[in-house]
């Protein structure tokens, strides 16, 4: 599949801010699964980008508008190709696997994945009111999968019920909330498992046949480390792995470390309009 994404991100000030130090990541990644073939930013008031890649691999862009300005439109413009195939169903849990998974090695490798951070910690309460729904299967591949589960048919998605400083402890308690805090849950209790489990964002495309759920703007899901394997995404707001209608911006510990974009200025407050749309462009 291949998909065209136009992201907009349309900043209005309540009064006119002197100068304003913005960072972005809004760039797409490439992997073997993911090729991002063309991205194009326009910035208004005009302004030139410094990329770099942070420590966990995502394009970071950085810019400063040193005029005064009342409005900032941040628009970028992205080609990806994307090729996966339906798998996590597939893998067979060998002993070979469970010994790398309980290994030291494994375990300081994906150590920053492995930790609690603010946004990501549960209740001990919590945590045993999940394990004891969908109990404490050995498999990561099919804890993952149970957990999935429990996720998309206990919580409600409700996108009036949290906002983007929710943590996981909070949504849980709610039973409610959007992509980000249905990932914040999932990677809480996989880490509480002993499972190095990440968060993406980025983009799902939604057909007018599609009954996935998605966010406006970014969506979020988790993907998971299965030693021996590699990393697979799984979609909680959904219950589906992640396939080809799922695009990959960015990958952290938690949203913290992927705000499409974070600004620094001096002046009052501001309104955010934010406008997201996935063209599929043809089946390559």
């Amino acid at each position: 599949m291949k998909f065209e994404i136009q992201h907009t991100n349309i900043f209005q000030y309540e009064s006119e801010v002197d100068q304003s130090l913005n960072t972005i990541r809004l760039k797409p990644r490439g992997d073997e699964r993911q090729r991002l073939l063309s991205y194009r930013i326009a910035i208004t008031p005009s302004s030139l980008t410094r990329e770099h890649t942070d420590i966990w691999g995502n394009t970071v862009g950085t810019f400063y508008i040193p005029e005064q300005h009342q409005e900032l439109e941040i628009q970028t413009t992205s080609i990806v190709s994307i090729q996966r195939a339906p798998f996590i169903h597939r893998i067979q849990y060998s002993p070979e696997m469970q010994t790398i998974f309980h290994s030291q090695l494994f375990y300081e490798h994906y150590l920053p994945y492995l930790k609690f951070t603010q946004f990501t910690y549960m209740t001990d309460n919590q945590l045993e009111e999940v394990y004891h729904a969908i109990g404490h299967a050995e498999n990561p591949v099919l804890f993952s999968l149970n957990l999935m589960q429990y996720l998309y048919s206990t919580f409600e998605y409700d996108p009036g019920a949290t906002d983007v400083t929710t943590t996981a402890s909070e949504a849980f308690a709610l039973k409610r909330g959007v992509c980000q805090d249905f990932t914040h849950v999932m990677l809480a209790v996989l880490r509480a498992k002993g499972i190095p489990a990440r968060y993406v964002s980025g983009y799902l495309y939604v057909d007018e046949n599609s009954a996935l759920i998605g966010d406006i703007a970014t969506h979020a899901w988790v993907e998971v480390m299965i030693p021996g394997i590699g990393w697979i995404g799984l979609d909680p707001t959904n219950n589906v792995e992640v396939l080809e209608h799922h695009i990959i911006l960015c990958i952290g510990r938690d949203y913290s470390d992927i705000s499409p974009v974070e600004g620094v200025y001096s002046g009052g407050k501001h309104d955010l309009t934010v406008k997201v749309s996935v063209k599929a462009l043809n089946h390559l």
